[in-house]
């Protein structure tokens, strides 16, 4: 074998293998879409059951054919709260088992002559979709799922071409046969080959297709095979915790818990490695592709059953890997949810940023909170440091706004569907308003900094009137934050009741106000003040009330959507 020629073969391999890989990406982002809010919402519906979680597991990862998907959409899920982390380590339990599917595709359909003949009418199909279905975002999703699936077998194909001819160079296969000759050590040396390779590649499906081209061909033994398939699967687990390193503690230990099982499921599949061995060649004596798939199916149902009853111990685990620190001060800016890369999809980025977007709404709640001691702060020293707290959150809320807009403009510069549009110009809403809320607050404190400058002083009947008018306000507030969390089931008549108090009240105050300076029960100065004060009070009553129309209007369009589609 000249240089020539390894230069050939490897420019063809990585051809093919980039044509899988693309494959791949296609039909798992089409299967995604097509899922939608339903898969997000499934996810963070999971209860304490962790057989409930496992089922869950396994069906979104076999629906969208992507383990590394799942795994890094709980990660980003238990980061925000939405999944608890045991939920979360029975979902990536369930997710190993969703992922042998590809195995079984690739065994059924793409090994031998088989590939080529499925891939030309499912380009057909797709094809049909696109230009009949033009307008339907769900059916073009399908029809892009349906290409990824086509692109794959073609990819298969390709990849046994230039591999088929490697028995050519007996060089080669000597060199596998060497590295096969040390017994259980082989074992071991190819699991870290595997493990190596799938983080190199960050697919496990493509490393598999290798595998299964290379035993198929008789280039590696049966043992090797497998060996490259556990690996493989200690391999896959790099993508979730590459996420992880921007996620919170808990994030973090969602990941190393796929790591974790992974690993463990391995050590317990070695102790019972020639059993197994036996009974797959007992089943498929002479078909290796069947006989790998059936391991990989196996291996990952067999550990999910048994690891199952120990949860709590692999939580245990992670606690000592990733051991619980002091948080950031909550008053340090720092995005909570968002991760500096997109996830694959609009809805996943979407639901990170709904959740960024609730960490918004409670550090406005907060600021909140400090206004009511400027009033009753006994000392100087004790007023200026809830000035410094208020005007450190009123900056937080401008550089959160400033982050969120430019991720969601990211998100929708890219291929997003007509709802995940509309749902990103109503986020954008959203954040203006509540960054404006912090602005009406930081305005109502530096009124009342300059008040207490110039010596001005409220009797109690004032302060009694701006107390309540606070108390109107804060109602507003927290109608406004519940509805955030859930943009399906607003209680919009409770955000207009809110506001419509808050607007009464305040016509209320200006009438009694106008009449206190007909009859000088006080004089400019104070009168200037208090007009003021409850003037902005009612300001961010209305900007309270646009962040709830917002989500009226991202729900009203959704209902529309579907009205249309059905």
């Amino acid at each position: 074998m000249n240089a020539w020629e390894i230069i050939c073969i490897v420019l063809n391999l990585a051809g093919a293998l980039a044509v899988f890989l693309f494959a791949m990406k296609l039909m798992s982002e089409g299967l995604q879409k097509f899922a939608g809010s339903k898969m997000r919402h499934i996810l963070t519906k999971i209860t304490g059951n962790r057989w409930m979680g496992i089922l869950t597991g396994t069906a979104v990862t076999a629906a969208i054919q992507s383990s590394s998907a799942t795994t890094v959409m709980v990660v980003s899920f238990v980061n925000a709260g939405l999944v608890s982390l045991a939920g979360a380590v029975a979902v990536i339990m369930g997710a190993n088992i969703g992922t042998t599917v590809t195995a079984w595709i690739i065994s059924l359909f793409s090994l031998g002559e088989g590939g080529s003949t499925f891939s030309l009418p499912m380009l057909l199909a797709a094809a049909s979709l696109f230009f009949i279905f033009s307008g339907k975002d769900r059916m073009k999703s399908i029809g892009q799922s349906i290409i990824g699936l086509a692109l794959l077998l073609v990819g298969m194909d390709l990849l046994q071409q230039p591999m088929s001819n490697l028995d050519q160079y007996p060089g080669f296969l000597h060199f596998l046969a060497t590295l096969s000759d040390f017994g259980f050590w082989s074992i071991l040396l190819f699991i870290v080959i595997g493990a190596v390779l799938t983080c190199v590649v960050q697919a496990s499906a493509a490393m598999m297709a290798i595998t299964l081209v290379m035993c198929y061909n008789n280039w590696i033994s049966f043992d090797v095979a497998v060996a490259l398939v556990m690996g493989q699967n200690i391999g896959t687990t790099i993508t979730a915790n590459l996420a992880a390193m921007v996620t919170n503690n808990a994030g973090k230990k969602a990941a190393r818990a796929h790591l974790v099982f992974n690993v463990v499921g391995v050590i317990i599949t070695l102790f019972l490695f020639r059993p197994i061995m036996n009974f797959i060649q007992w089943v498929f004596p002479t078909d290796v592709a069947m006989g790998i798939s059936l391991f990989h199916t196996i291996f990952n149902v067999g550990n999910t059953i048994i690891l199952s009853f120990f949860i709590p111990q692999i939580l245990k685990i992670v606690d000592w890997m990733v051991p619980d620190k002091k948080e950031d001060s909550e008053e340090e800016f720092r995005l909570t949810y968002i991760e500096p890369t997109l996830l694959s999809t609009a809805e996943l980025n979407l639901q990170s940023a709904k959740s960024e977007i609730e960490e918004f709404s409670k550090r406005v709640m907060r600021m909140y909170t400090f206004l009511p001691g400027l009033r009753t702060a006994k000392s100087e020293e004790e007023f200026e440091g809830i000035m410094e707290r208020i005007s450190k959150y009123e900056g937080i809320t401008d550089r959160m706004e400033l982050e969120i807009t430019k991720f969601l403009t990211r998100v929708g510069s890219g291929d997003v569907s007509e709802h995940a549009s509309q749902r990103i110009s109503s986020m954008l809403r959203i954040i203006d308003n509540l960054e404006s809320i912090g602005d009406a607050i930081y305005q109502i404190a530096m009124t009342r900094k300059n008040k207490r400058e110039d010596a001005v002083h409220f009797d109690q009947n004032l302060n009694d009137n701006l107390s309540r008018m606070s108390a109107l306000v804060q109602q507003a507030l927290d109608v406004m934050d519940a509805n955030l969390h859930d943009y399906d089931h607003i209680d919009l008549d409770a955000a207009y009741a809110a506001e419509e108090a808050i607007n009464s009240y305040r016509d209320q105050l200006r009438a009694q106000h106008l009449d206190a300076l007909k009859l000088g029960i006080y004089d400019y100065a104070i009168g200037n003040a208090y007009s003021s004060l409850y003037a902005l009070y009612e300001k961010l009553g209305d900007y309270v009330i646009n962040v709830s129309e917002a989500i009226d209007n991202s729900r009203k369009k959704a209902d529309n959507d579907t009205d249309v589609k059905n």
